[in-house]
């Protein structure tokens, strides 16, 4: 029989606890949350994974025999130690060696992009479309920008723990600055925070995305469809991009931004036109386990 799943998604303000049926099913035996409280400092993040867990063992009876992590940031391949990450105290902490000293079980670790992924590519919504898809690309556009590959449904990390960063890839000089130290990154074009600074730069009046896409549909407002136009054609040339590397089967799409439905329409037209074919195969999906993708995704791993 198979063994239950234990996952946890560490978030910069929660971290999230799941016990899976097992690795084919996305019934849950328990799950629960508890605050992450960063700015108490990187030992406190560890204690309170500690009470996540614990607290999944007192409520479910149960104990875990390997535990999979979803983290923001990746750990490095070489260092073994966390980069990359925005919740920067975890940045050059040995995550996964403290962790495996803690729970004496064995620990897998990926970033959360690389969780989601893997959550839709095995349980979520590429199943119903394909039954063994070579290559899925997961997108996360949010706050942010970031993806992860599943290969034949094993999860690509590269040898620097860094494959599936479309979103610090380069794009456009228009993008101005990045965090990251470069110029030019999608992440500064596409992402929700991106658009509407965008928008709110041109406009007189400071509008969250959901009403500027809305404002577009409406067609009263020049400067949300300005904002709009822009997602598109970037979402096009940046996706283009990867395609033309991965040549993925399907691409789910998550993340505030990916709720966007034009992406499904006007954006796949925008990819047609910069990839490097004459026909567009890939498969545009939304994605099917929503806020569980993470969570869930971890427990796979």
């Amino acid at each position: 029989m198979a063994a239950p799943i234990w996952g946890i998604d560490l978030g910069g303000t929660k971290i999230e606890g799941v016990i899976l049926k097992d690795a084919n099913s996305i019934d849950v035996i328990e799950r629960l949350r508890v605050p992450t409280e960063s700015e108490k400092g990187y030992p406190h993040i560890i204690s309170q994974i500690g009470k996540c867990v614990e607290l999944l063992k007192e409520k479910s009876g149960l104990k875990p025999q390997k535990i999979g992590i979803g983290t923001p940031g990746v750990l490095d391949p070489h260092l073994q130690t966390m980069k990359n990450s925005n919740t920067t105290v975890l940045n050059g902490t040995p995550l996964l060696r403290d962790l495996q000293d803690l729970f004496g079980v064995e620990i897998n670790m990926a970033n959360d992009a690389n969780c989601f992924a893997f959550a839709e590519a095995k349980l979520g919504a590429v199943p119903s479309h394909f039954k063994n898809p070579e290559v899925v690309f997961g997108v996360i556009m949010g706050t942010g920008v970031g993806g992860g590959i599943v290969v034949n449904g094993k999860l690509l990390t590269g040898r620097q723990g860094i494959a599936g960063e479309w979103g610090h890839t380069y794009l456009d000089d228009s993008a101005g600055p990045c965090y990251c130290g470069n110029i030019g990154c999608v992440e500064n074009i596409i992402s929700g925070t991106a658009l509407q600074k965008y928008y709110n730069g041109r406009s007189e009046e400071k509008r969250k995305l959901p009403d500027i896409v809305n404002r577009h549909i409406a067609g009263n407002d020049p400067i949300a469809s300005e904002t709009i136009e822009r997602l598109l054609h970037f979402f096009g040339k940046g996706l283009a991009n990867v395609i033309d590397i991965i040549d993925p089967d399907a691409i789910v799409l998550g993340g505030g931004v990916g709720n966007i439905d034009l992406l499904y329409t006007e954006g796949v037209e925008r990819v047609k036109q910069f990839v490097f074919n004459n026909r567009l195969d890939t498969v545009f999906l939304q994605p099917k386990l929503g806020d569980s993708a993470g969570v869930f995704g971890a427990a796979l791993l």
